[in-house]
């Protein structure tokens, strides 16, 4: 069993992660961190570097924790939401933490695709959190 967060180097997927090593902690079992990025899309080798570099930045900390990890970065075609939704079946997740931004009035009416998807098709509870300065 295991916690399965969506990660992307911005202060929603930092959030999700210190979200996510919390309950992993709480719940005593591991976590998986699911590197996502916008399908199709591929990360340049300097844009990579700088999204690996961001990534071990923040799951530093976890180390400290005692807190077993493992990260996936899915390949191919399929979008974010569908990869995470692979990954959290595949090892039987408990939660799945995805982080969430601000919207504007109109933004509100609709979450985004990514989002909704996960919160619509996900085997297991979503847990969606917001980027604020107390975050966890």
């Amino acid at each position: 069993m295991s916690i399965v967060v969506g990660y992307v180097p911005t202060p929603q997927g930092r959030a999700a992660l210190r979200v996510a090593a919390a309950e992993a902690v709480l719940r005593g079992v591991s976590l998986t961190v699911v590197r996502t990025q916008s399908r199709g899309h591929e990360l340049a080798p300097e844009e990579g570097r700088r999204f690996e570099t961001d990534l071990a930045d923040a799951l530093e900390p976890l180390g400290d924790q005692g807190l077993e990890h493992e990260v996936r970065a899915p390949v191919g075609s399929a979008d974010p939401s569908e990869n995470l939704i692979a990954v959290a079946e595949e090892v039987g997740a408990r939660v799945i933490v995805i982080g969430l931004r601000r919207r504007s009035a109109v933004g509100k009416l609709f979450l985004g695709s990514n989002a909704q998807r996960v919160l619509l098709d996900a085997p297991c509870p979503v847990l969606a959190v917001k980027a604020t300065e107390t975050a966890w």
